[in-house]
Parts: structure tokens; sequence; C-alpha cells
């Protein structure tokens, strides 16, 4: 579990597919301490098992059912990803729990800049994703924690302060960009209840 609170942002070194299996290499500093081989990491916004350690970097392998369901499968060398180890027991959740575990991909349809903030607009194809988000509520994007700042049935805006500009790959959107998409944990359960009781 995560808090959607970026760490580090790392670097795409090598993309690799072996078999149904793609391996990825990523630049990192801060995130190496206590990642392990074995350890999870989100990898912007995906949970990933670490399979490799270097002084200066992490390897991960990554599966089908992960290429089809998050971004990550654009990723090249070169990319910036955003990097977050796992929340501790004991540890501050400055953010909102974030499993790691997409519900599915946006593209960014316009960024526009006021004055040092940016206001993000990111339509997403999977309408089932509409009920679980709300004005005001959590939302995860590229494993950053943020806030619904306006929704309609097809898109979401967010509000981008500074400091997430400068700290996190989101300072880098573009219109056309895709993104992985995480919705408050919280709601899915609410959702799956109330459905499973045929409310």
């Amino acid at each position: 579990m995560f808090t959607g609170i970026i760490e580090e942002v790392g670097t795409v070194r090598a993309v690799a597919r072996r078999g149904d299996v793609t391996r990825l290499e990523v630049a990192a500093a801060l995130t190496l301490e206590g990642s392990d081989r074995g350890a999870s990491v989100a990898v912007s916004g995906v949970c990933l098992t670490v399979i490799g350690r270097a002084p200066d970097g992490l390897a991960f392998e990554m599966g089908p059912e992960t290429l089809a369901r998050t971004a990550l499968g654009a990723l090249r060398p070169g990319a910036a990803v955003n990097l977050e180890r796992p929340l501790r027991f004991g540890g501050s959740l400055g953010g909102h729990l974030v499993l790691g575990h997409v519900d599915g991909t946006g593209t960014v349809e316009a960024v526009t800049r006021v004055e040092s903030t940016a206001r993000v607009r990111i339509a997403f194809r999977d309408r089932g994703l509409a009920p679980l988000l709300i004005p005001q509520g959590s939302v995860a994007v590229d494993g950053v924690s943020l806030t619904v700042a306006s929704l309609d049935e097809a898109a979401f805006e967010v509000m981008l302060i500074p400091h997430t500009l400068a700290v996190t790959t989101l300072g880098r959107l573009a219109a056309g960009r895709a993104v992985n998409i995480e919705t408050d944990v919280i709601g899915k359960y609410v959702q799956r209840s109330l459905a499973v009781k045929g409310a």
C-alpha cells in the first residue's frame, strides 16, 4: 500500500521484452533503500516487484496483464517515472490510500497553465470509472495523490501546485499523453458491496 506522495523521479534505462514478460530497468537513488529483491515499489502508480538491484537502480518484470491495464507499455529508455516505496506501519499518510492497482488509463486532453499552477483535464475510456470519481475526492494519476477539481461523465480535472509540478512527472504532461488512473479504494469497496447486495 502506498500514499501517492512521490519520493523521487526515476529514469528508465532499459525496456526488454522476453516472451510474454517485459523487463524494466530504472535508475533510482532515494527509493533504493529497503527495496531489495522481492520488495514492492510503485512505478508511476503501478505496484511492481523488484527482481534485481544495482548500486544506482532497480529492475522489475511486467506481465501481459500489467501492460494491458496500464500505460507502462509505452515506456522507453529516457522516460521519467514516479517512484514510491510502500507505506510503513506507523508512517505518515500524507496523501491517501493507494494500492498500486491501476483501474484504467486516461489521456491528457489539455494542460492549462494558470500562473505557477496547472489545470489538467484527463479523459478516461472506461465509463465504469465515472461512479468511482467524485468532485473533491481522491484520485491517483501516475501514482500521484490528487484531488478531483471537476468531473463530467467522460473526463475529470485536477489542479497541480508548483511543488507537484516540480517533483513529479506531472510537470511534463502534455495533451495526448496516456496516464495511469487509480480511483479511491473506499469507493471501490462501497460500489462492490452495493452491487453484491443488488442495490
